[in-house]
């Protein structure tokens, strides 16, 4: 018997989209917000890098845990919305995990700044920023976590463009391969694109 393989169909995203988040129009707009989600990582970190309550006891990182799973009589709502989140955290002060979550965040913050400012694996360095922003929120604080958040989503979407202005030749590294257009023939019309081979030692 045989059984017929199925090809794979890949969707093209609409050109309005291509354009806003492939194309080099607006990637001055990405490099802005990147730089200022960056700039806000590393301004939040250095709040806690030189605090002992955040990289050596954890004492901050408790206390906020510990606002955050109380359940204040009706008609109060609690911070946490999640029974199953509120669970977490309290088995997260149970096993007195706040002194390995306190440099956690810290330095994490720090290195998510950093490669954004940079531009440096920017997809990965916003998703991770995203995370903790998400996380944040799930526990009852909203401060800018929100358009932190939100940025950062657009910027994992848009991390080819946001990567224009980047520094050093490894925070630089991309694809090897490069696309140029036909003499003669539209560069959007099919059989228009050439590869072109970039300089040697590039990423593949």
């Amino acid at each position: 018997m045989t059984v017929a393989k199925q090809e794979r169909e890949f969707f093209q995203d609409p050109p309005s989209v291509q354009e806003l988040f492939n194309s080099t129009r607006f990637a001055w707009l990405w490099v802005v917000l990147r730089v200022w989600l960056g700039h806000k990582w590393v301004d939040a970190a250095l709040h806690k890098v030189g605090n002992p309550d955040w990289v050596q006891t954890g004492a901050a990182v408790r206390a906020f845990w510990e606002r955050a799973i109380q359940v204040p009589p009706p008609p109060a709502r609690p911070p946490v919305a999640f029974d199953w989140y509120r669970d977490f955290l309290s088995w997260l002060l149970s096993i007195g995990a706040e002194g390995f979550f306190g440099k956690l965040i810290a330095y994490g913050e720090l290195v998510v700044g950093i490669l954004l400012i940079v531009g440096a694996f920017v997809g990965i360095s916003a998703f991770f920023g995203a995370f903790m922003n998400w996380n944040f929120m799930m526990a009852g604080t909203a401060s800018t976590n929100p358009m932190m958040f939100l940025v950062s989503f657009l910027l994992i979407l848009a991390w080819k463009g946001s990567r224009v202005l980047r520094a050093g030749p490894v925070a630089a590294a991309g694809p090897r391969h490069a696309v140029e257009a036909r003499p003669g023939v539209p560069a959007g019309a099919a059989g228009g694109l050439t590869p072109r081979r970039g300089p040697p030692g590039g990423a593949g």
